[in-house]
């Protein structure tokens, strides 16, 4: 007797899943969803057995796909924490960039900085209907999420930071952040405020405590202290980089004569404040970020520069060679960066 599962939202049967394809057919899961995607890398018998088994049961691969031999959607899922901010509307264009030139569609899913409907997204709408392949920007999957990817063989790549069992291309974010603050320690700096990345989702990222860490190991290696008093948070926006400014040099006591911050736009919040409240950078304080957002060479903002438009056009061509079946084209990869000094770093006044 076929049971039903979750699974079965997949296939166009309500009471059939892919386990039971799989079951029938005496194949994996991934087999099975490859064969009826018309993906690579199933053998023409093996293909064939698993179409019969498939046809007999009335399991359908995709409710867009023409039949179960171009079960194909020619759609490539992002899935993104936010859309508004810098890093993921450049990373959107740049893999829309790559679907354009190969004639596939994308497939936009916003968390709107949270997680309340992931489970929605993973179980049903996304990965089993909708999408060949699965482009996720800034953020970490559950294992529960990455077992439902596995057993339907659905290419994925992470694209802005290290995610542990996933393919992965973004910057060396230890090296980026490392670099900014040397470069304040050369100018000679030596009181150095830090604002970091704490985002407050469950979004389960890496990069804010990487580029934390970066930046006390520089500090300890040069002999300079972190105060705790110089240590504020923000969520990667200008407003936050505003809100802890304010916080930062509203406190009693002596103040930094530089500031790192984790990204562009919490630098361009410090700048803004910074001015409102009277302070000059770089005559009072010295501003490095990092991104180099659009409008860091307007500002004349130093920064750590990356381009996630690059990453992510990177990424995508890996996910469609990967579907066209070069075998191994979807691999972790380190993004280049550079330091780009402009006018918000100078040396402390004596």
């Amino acid at each position: 007797m076929v049971r039903t599962s979750e699974r079965s939202q997949r296939g166009g049967h309500s009471g059939v899943s892919i386990e039971d394809v799989a079951a029938a057919a005496g194949v994996s899961t991934a087999t099975v969803s490859r064969a009826v995607r018309g993906l690579p890398r199933v053998s023409p018998a093996t293909r064939e057995k698993i179409l019969e088994v498939a046809g007999q049961l009335g399991y359908v691969a995709s409710s867009s796909a023409s039949g179960l031999a171009t079960g194909r959607t020619k759609t490539i899922g992002v899935l993104a924490p936010f859309v508004s901010r810098w890093f993921f509307s450049k990373a959107i264009e740049g893999a829309d960039r790559e679907l354009h030139a190969r004639n596939y569609n994308l497939s936009l899913f916003n968390l709107g900085g949270h997680g309340s409907n992931r489970e929605r997204l993973f179980s049903k709408t996304m990965v089993y209907k909708q999408i060949d392949a699965l482009l996720v920007l800034c953020m970490a999957l559950t294992h529960d999420e990455l077992d439902h990817l596995q057993k339907i063989d659905i290419p994925l790549v992470v694209v802005g930071g290290h995610v542990e069992e996933c393919a992965y291309i973004g910057i060396d974010d230890y090296a980026a952040a490392s670099t900014a603050v040397r470069h304040l320690i050369d100018l000679g700096h030596r009181d150095i405020a830090l604002i970091h990345g704490d985002d407050e989702t469950d979004l389960n990222f890496d990069v804010p405590r990487v580029r934390i860490l970066a930046f006390k190991d520089v500090m300890q290696g040069a002999g300079l202290p972190t105060r705790p008093e110089w240590d504020e948070w923000g969520d990667f926006t200008v407003r936050s980089g505003q809100e802890a400014f304010r916080r930062l040099w509203g406190r009693p006591g002596d103040k930094p004569t530089a500031v790192f911050c984790a990204s562009d736009e919490m630098a361009m919040g410090v700048i803004f404040e910074a001015s409102r409240l009277g302070v000059r950078v770089p005559e009072e304080l010295s501003v490095v970020g990092i991104d180099n957002h659009d409008f860091a060479d307007a500002m004349g903002l130093t920064t750590v520069g990356q381009r996630p438009d690059e990453q992510a056009e990177l990424a995508t061509k890996m996910l469609l060679d990967e579907l066209d079946g070069a075998t191994g084209a979807v691999r972790s990869a380190v993004a280049p960066h550079e330091l780009i000094i402009r006018r918000t770093t100078a040396p402390p006044r004596a």
